[in-house]
């Protein structure tokens, strides 16, 4: 009966935060598949580079641009619909508000369907990797800013129920970031091509992902979101060995510059800072501008405690020499303090959500 009274109030578009505590928000979902090939295959064909695509509406559509939502490394669409711990997760929050929700699983993994003839070679985080980096990071320090991070919900190690059901929630994932880039263009476009215009909202390894597409379907992407983006330019960082990595700067693969790159060494880059844990490139002067992205805002997050915390900076500053217009928010720069690199996971989701996502998008996306 508090289920029909809730629908009956929702449905009468009398209330637009629909949603009780266990239940969340109430929505119309469906799923899709966009992007697939086929390939021949012996004495038939397959399909190969789809991806699984899940649609949520609210009862009442309020936004004029729908969200799609691209996860991280050994990750899925799953990540947005609820917390480990169970709590509304940001899918629920953007849907309050009156966005329609896409959520993505990246080719050759989750329900995006890895065909072994096909696709490349899979790698899987392992349980040390996990607590280092992502959940316990306090308990390891493995950079300065470790220390800060105190808003996982539970110890953030195995045999906490928390972390056993996020760890369970691991895939395998391309191991090949190039290979993984090239798909996600592809069946990325596509989606775009059938959904858009649309806000971008991406994490860690799908950061790139965000300029490869706004590169690709600029017409088609109005704003990026961009959570601790994968960087930074040129060079893995933080954890060794420091190889070199997104020969385009911000990407594995190319990308439109002005004047135009033919190769990616016609990129010239110079070291601007070094320290132990990296070293920010930024061009050499004049930079080259990417065009494409000229005229899509967009936003990083960066948390106060996560290894990101130690070069985004770069990242931005790489993105405004080439002409991109960013605005770089730091949480604890606006009070919100112990955030780690799962940040829409953790204890105060929801104050990131409203307060710096939403505010933020409240300001770049008018009707």
């Amino acid at each position: 009966m508090v289920f029909f009274a809730l629908l009956v109030v929702c449905l009468a578009g009398l209330q637009l935060l629909c949603k009780t505590e266990t239940e969340g928000t109430l929505h119309r979902r469906e799923y899709f598949y966009v992007g697939e090939r086929y390939t021949t295959l012996r004495s038939s064909n397959i399909a190969s580079g789809q991806i699984y695509v899940e649609h949520l509406t609210p009862p009442k559509v309020t936004r004029p641009l729908p969200l799609l939502f691209i996860h991280g490394n050994g990750m899925t669409g799953t990540n947005f619909l609820n917390t480990p711990d169970r709590r509304p997760g940001w899918a629920d929050y953007f849907l309050s508000k009156g966005y329609e929700v896409y959520l993505v699983d990246q080719p050759s993994r989750g329900r995006s369907p890895w065909q072994k003839d096909i696709d490349g070679a899979q790698s899987t985080f392992d349980v040390l990797t996990i607590e280092s980096r992502f959940t316990a990071t306090q308990l390891h320090n493995l950079w300065p800013q470790a220390s800060l991070h105190t808003q996982w919900p539970g110890n953030g190690s195995v045999g906490d129920p928390v972390f056993d059901g996020f760890f369970a929630s691991m895939t395998p994932s391309l191991s090949n970031a190039t290979e993984a880039a090239m798909k996600m263009k592809a069946a990325g476009s596509a989606l775009l091509d059938r959904i858009g215009p649309v806000i971008l909202l991406t994490h860690s390894q799908s950061g790139q992902l965000g300029w490869i597409l706004g590169d690709a379907r600029p017409s088609k992407v109005r704003a990026i979101v961009a959570l601790e983006p994968l960087g930074p330019p040129f060079t893995n960082a933080v954890f060794p060995p420091f190889s070199p990595a997104r020969k385009y700067g911000v990407t594995d693969i190319s990308i439109e510059y002005f004047p135009p790159a033919s190769s990616p060494e016609e990129i010239t880059k110079v070291a601007v800072t070094s320290s132990p844990s990296f070293r920010c490139f930024q061009q050499t002067s004049p930079p080259r501008k990417l065009v494409n992205l000229a005229y899509i805002p967009v936003l990083v997050v960066t948390s106060e405690s996560g290894y990101h915390s130690i070069y985004d900076d770069c990242t931005v500053q790489y993105l405004e020499q080439a002409g991109v217009p960013v605005n770089h928010i730091r949480l604890e720069d606006v009070g919100i303090r112990g955030n780690g690199h799962m940040m829409f996971m953790e204890k105060n989701s929801l104050q990131i959500a409203e307060e710096v996502i939403q505010s933020w998008l409240s300001k770049k996306i008018v009707s």
